[in-house]
């Protein structure tokens, strides 16, 4: 599909999912930098660290549901 045969509302959405699905998969990265101790001795804390990757893998899959969802749509009409 092409973006010049989106509706206005559809590449909103588009831009949008992508915007989350960027800003999660950046977050994702910078959570998971966090698994290696700073300095020798430094505590992790793995429970709320693994909440935080929960979290962003969530948004990824959501935005990627998003984008599906709207490409599917497009290609139908």
């Amino acid at each position: 599909w092409s973006c010049a045969l989106l509706q206005k509302p559809a590449l909103e959405t588009v831009r949008s999912s992508l915007r989350l699905l960027n800003a999660s998969a950046y977050r994702l990265q910078s959570e998971c930098r966090k698994t290696v101790p700073p300095e020798p001795g430094a505590t992790v804390d793995y429970q709320l660290l693994t909440q935080q990757v929960i979290q962003c893998a969530y948004d990824i899959a959501k935005a990627a549901k998003q984008l599906v969802t709207i490409t599917t749509r497009e290609k139908k009409q």
